[in-house]
């Protein structure tokens, strides 16, 4: 028998990307609101979901610097299970109800690649970066303070595709304020045999389902966000008409479960 969860499966399954769930997540990230034509987020919605009139275009960007580990400590394994990351979400609604949808989103990992193609976040390859915290602040970095700026970057196949900005104002001291949507991907795995390529192995609106999830060292502020232009990729198609609040924080959860909500194929 081989064993694995995901590729490669190996007689002893030591080389697979990934440990069998549950996965285990810590992060600082910078989430950025913001607003584009709603025309534009509709044209990405897939089957099964519907534009948010209410949400008049509203979506979220988000950087992530990321540490992961399974059952058995694998984050003292940094070089494999260290990540950054860098999405957007838009607004949407499913049977009525307010969810969000991840149409764009990149990583630095070929881990986090997989566990995300499992989840049904449609991840590429990037280079991701944030403006780090550290307790020992000086001119290096900025302290969690009034005034502090934290940037984010994603660069992919030679572009830059985004850049973020958050100047902090004042700690969140509801964070009831920070809950966010159900996020709904859309799970994808096509075939290559030619009469087939029409027909995915696996088509599925799925909902994501992060239980235990904590947040700290949190602060609000105002947020700005760029997606330039850029040859061969169309996350510019979402570029902001304006923006909202920026957030900075650090955030944990677990991951052990995905919600089928519709299959897709036909």
């Amino acid at each position: 028998m081989l064993e694995g969860f995901n590729y490669p499966l190996t007689p002893k399954g030591k080389s697979t990307l990934n440990p069998r769930p549950p996965w285990y997540y810590s992060s600082d990230f910078l989430n950025i609101e913001f607003w584009s034509g709603p025309s534009a987020v509709a044209a990405l919605l897939p089957t099964g979901l519907d534009p948010d009139p209410s949400a008049n275009g509203h979506g979220n960007a988000q950087f992530y610097d990321w540490q992961f580990s399974g059952q058995n400590e694998e984050y003292l394994d940094p070089a494999r299970y260290q990540y950054r990351e860098f999405l957007l979400l838009v607004d949407a609604l499913y049977e009525g109800k307010p969810v969000s949808y991840c149409p764009y989103i990149f990583v630095d990992n070929d881990a986090a690649l997989a566990r995300g193609w499992t989840q049904g976040y449609p991840k590429r390859l990037g280079q991701v970066f944030q403006t780090r915290y550290f307790a020992a602040t000086g001119k290096a970095g900025p302290a969690l303070a009034p005034g502090s700026k934290f940037a984010g970057s994603l660069t992919a196949g030679g572009q830059r595709l985004a850049e973020g900005l958050v100047t902090l104002k004042a700690p969140v001291t509801d964070l009831s304020l920070l809950k966010q949507r159900p996020i709904v991907n859309l799970l994808h795995f096509p075939r290559l045999a030619a009469d087939r390529q029409d027909s995915p192995a696996l088509h599925e609106l799925v909902e994501n389902v992060p239980h235990d999830v904590k947040i700290e060292q949190a602060w609000t502020g105002a947020g700005s966000l760029t997606l330039p232009v850029c040859r061969g990729e169309e996350l510019s198609d979402l570029a902001p008409v304006r923006h909202g609040k920026g957030i900075r924080a650090s955030m944990a959860y677990v991951v052990d479960d995905l919600k089928t909500l519709k299959v897709l194929t036909k």
